[in-house]
């Protein structure tokens, strides 16, 4: 299995495309305007406690209050709240907690009006992006996630992840930990730890000490609200979280960011260096080479393609997600309906595993599998959907099928839904959209006489369609305009281009204006 990362950037984003065995599945953008990203941790001030719903809403610069739940404040609220009095006073000025005297721990079915009040300074943690109407939700209960490790202020428990198997191995990482952690710190020891020396974890968990002081510092001099300590790059955080010996490549196209990137490969794992690459093709945008923009075209809408003329709908409502799998022209290819159920179902499997990665869709779906009537198919496809979801870092849950061939999945939601529009408006200005390009040659012929005769060489970057179009049969289109105009023009088909879409560029890679 090779993993590679792909990482473009333009002027006002960063787009992150994440291929296994070169098919998409995952993909993310980081906007320059994102200032709510998850792990992101606010100084802010409560606007009001709501009894009702025994929660409060705090100001934290977003255009909608955030949403603090009572059972996210933490057991230990009363000594956080200390803490951030003495820090902004400028009282304390150590921040190792060695010294310092922790509060009784709150009621963990208190009420919020009797711990909170309107225009409190609070300390919390992003950990669920806006999304839609709705501001982001925060947590008091703070993290500081590292490679190896989390670190949590005012806890002192240790816990290992559930994912390390090995008994033997859990014990030896919590004891290690424990000789290494500080008073008044819990850890979390992630699954990438397993097998990791004590020196390795030592200098992950300094890191985090690092960052939990660095933040600490600004709490005097700080305004309400701010951001007092944002998460790392998106690409950073994604090499943290996912990075394993199976990626095989990573291919950035902006020099600073290759350079922040091969930094902390530098740090996390240095005999990695070498698969960072800085790709410089002017011919080839960096997600056509990897056929990303094709794969994005084909993975979003209402209609998936799979393999074997399955596909699957999926629609969505304000509630849930629901997912139908349909065999298409399979089910006159078999003989046996149960096998055909049982294998279109497991292509579908592998496919809804994917899709709920790449478009992070979250909350309850539904998926509609095709029936089958031997309770033994329905176990099998039931291992094999936990087996393909296994990778998926949001934590899921996954009921069985049921007679009807329905499965129920909660996944979890923390950012907005990845949703590209892949149809385009009908160009004939008819009522309705289209999935087929026009002829817009003559546009572009008209186009190429008034250009041509000022530059040496001319590049065309066109729609696939209307690509292949141009350089089909012979003579071709593109040869009649060599005869024309004594001049080759080159053709480059751009995935990511609307079908009326085309632009020359000259020698250099210049755009050339038809002005």
């Amino acid at each position: 299995m090779n993993k590679e990362l792909i990482i473009r950037s333009s002027d006002d984003a960063v787009d992150f495309a994440l291929l296994k065995d070169g098919k998409l599945i995952e993909l993310h953008k980081e906007k320059e305007t994102s200032n709510f990203q998850v792990g992101d941790i606010f100084i802010a001030k409560i606007r009001k406690p709501v009894a009702g719903l025994n929660a409060a809403f705090v100001n934290v610069g977003y255009e909608k209050d955030a949403f603090l739940h009572y059972h996210d404040l933490g057991p230990s609220f009363a000594s956080y709240l200390k803490f951030i009095k003495l820090v902004s006073a400028g009282k304390l000025k150590d921040f190792s907690l060695k010294n310092f005297q922790f509060e009784k721990e709150i009621d963990k079915d208190g009420a919020v009006a009797d711990i909170l009040n309107a225009n409190q300074s609070i300390l919390v943690q992003v950990v669920k992006e806006p999304i839609s109407t709705k501001g982001p939700r925060i947590s008091c209960e703070l993290s500081f996630a590292g490679r190896f490790l989390v670190l949590v202020p005012f806890s002192d428990r240790v816990s290992v992840s559930q994912k390390i198997e090995s008994k033997e191995e859990k014990d030896r990482l919590k004891k290690l930990v424990q000789s290494i952690k500080q008073r008044g710190f819990g850890v979390i020891v992630r699954t990438v730890a397993e097998g990791k020396n004590i020196a390795e974890l030592e200098k992950d968990l300094q890191n985090l000490m690092n960052r939990w002081t660095a933040m600490s510092k600004k709490l005097p001099t700080a305004h309400h609200p701010s951001k007092v300590l944002g998460e790392l790059n998106k690409a950073s955080s994604i090499l943290r979280d996912v990075f394993n010996d199976t990626f095989t490549s990573i291919q950035i196209d902006d020099e600073e960011l290759y350079q922040e990137t091969k930094d902390y490969l530098a740090e996390i794992a240095p005999e990695k260096q070498k698969i960072v690459k800085f790709y410089q093709s002017k011919d080839t945008p960096l997600f056509e080479k990897y056929h990303i923009e094709r794969q994005i075209k084909t993975s979003f809408g209402r209609t998936v393609s799979m393999s074997k003329g399955a596909y699957l709908i999926i629609e969505h409502t304000e509630a849930l997600h629901v997912i139908d799998v349909n065999s298409g022209n399979r089910s006159n290819k078999a003989n046996n309906q149960e096998d055909t159920a049982l294998e279109v179902n497991m292509i579908a499997a592998a496919e809804i595993a994917r899709q709920l990665r790449l478009r992070d869709m979250g909350g309850i779906i539904v998926v509609d599998f095709i029936d089958m009537k031997d309770p033994d198919n329905r176990q099998v496809l039931f291992n094999f959907l936990r087996e393909e979801m296994s990778d998926d870092k949001a934590k899921h849950k996954i009921l069985p099928p049921s007679k009807f061939g329905l499965v129920q999945i909660t996944r979890q939601r923390v950012r907005p839904e990845v949703n590209i529009e892949t149809r385009e408006e009908n160009p004939n200005n008819l009522a309705g959209d289209i999935d087929a390009p026009i002829q817009i040659i003559d546009k572009i012929g008209f186009s190429l006489e008034k250009i041509i005769k000022g530059h040496k060489k001319v590049t065309l970057n066109v729609h696939p369609f209307v690509a292949a179009y141009l350089k089909k049969g012979f003579p071709s289109l593109r040869s009649k305009w060599f005869f024309e105009h004594k001049k080759w023009v080159k053709i480059i088909p751009r995935d990511a281009y609307t079908y009326l879409e085309y632009h020359f560029f000259d020698e250099k890679g210049k755009e050339i204006s038809e002005k």
